[in-house]
């Protein structure tokens, strides 16, 4: 059978059986004409002749290409698809697609603020005096040097602060509780801080409040940081998370535990953490490139 004519019959297959949606039944087609129109330069025109040779090396000349790796990713699954159909249909004996291994997706690196964006969340003149800029000074240093969620965050309560011990007991993800250790200065906010809730009238239990004495919940958050960070950093991205990747990469930067950070962050294994010594190589490497003077020679 013509390779043109088995891969219409399994656009219409896809397409009136499986409904595939129109954009990746357009995708499908794309990538089988491609393999196709490669496959003729070879002298191949039929199933027949096709071998599980002639995908890899189409994956392979794609790749040096500079094709990405989703495109790669899409370009295997309309072959596998493919192939598979044919060998329902009994066209072929082998599945030519049976030696192909799907390209691993790197994870993109967290966005983070830098060391000189967030030290500005101790300027004196950044919040307003009043209760609600003194409890967003609170918060963000809270963001920062607890490396908390958003979430954990806005469920702190005045139970979960340990005085006596300098820590915070943070109610994590499936309602795991871990201890985060609080230097003297964060402290001192935190007892400030309550000085001031004192004077407002307020029965609600949780930690950060407005000054109606309504606890702060987890959009409220996010809107103190949209407010703040935005004119601090030129971060891609600004919400509270991107202060959870600073705690992290500030630390490791500083020759922390990596297992230490991954009790802090409250991670159920180690594989989540790690993605942080990524951005600590690539700062490593900036550093080097800037500073070095081999490296600065080359510039």
């Amino acid at each position: 059978m013509l390779i043109s004519e088995s891969i219409k019959r399994y656009l219409d297959y896809v397409e009136h059986e499986k409904r595939l949606s129109p954009l990746s039944l357009e995708v499908y087609s794309h990538e089988l004409q491609e393999f196709a129109t490669h496959l003729h330069t070879l002298g191949i025109d039929t199933i027949e002749d096709i071998t599980m040779r002639e995908p890899r090396e189409w994956q392979a000349i794609r790749m040096e290409e500079g094709a990405k790796a989703t495109t790669i990713k899409k370009m295997i699954s309309a072959l596998r698809g493919w192939s598979k159909y044919m060998l329902q249909q009994q066209w072929i004996a082998i599945d030519i697609m049976a030696r192909v291994v799907v390209p691993r997706t790197p994870k993109p690196l967290p966005i983070f603020f830098k060391e000189n964006e967030v030290e500005h969340i101790y300027d004196a003149g950044l919040f307003a005096d009043d209760f609600n800029g003194q409890r967003d000074r609170l918060l963000l240093r809270l963001l920062y040097e607890t490396g908390m969620r958003r979430s954990e965050a806005a469920g702190l309560t005045l139970q979960s602060v340990d005085h006596s011990a300098r820590c915070l007991r943070v109610i994590g993800k499936r309602n795991k509780e871990r201890v985060i250790p609080i230097e003297d200065e964060l402290m001192k906010s935190i007892n400030d801080y309550l000085t001031l809730r004192e004077q407002i009238a307020c029965e609600d239990d949780h930690l950060l409040v407005s000054d109606n004495g309504k606890a702060v919940n987890a959009d409220k958050v996010y809107a103190i940081v949209k407010r703040y960070m935005p004119s601090l950093s030129n971060a891609d991205r600004i919400s509270p998370h991107i202060f959870r990747h600073t705690f992290a990469t500030h630390i490791l930067n500083q020759g922390g535990n990596i297992d230490a950070i991954k009790e802090l962050l409250g991670h159920s294994n180690l594989n989540a953490t790690e993605i942080y010594t990524h951005v600590t190589r690539e700062h490593l490497k900036e550093n080097y490139k800037h500073a070095h003077p081999r490296a600065t020679a080359k510039e």
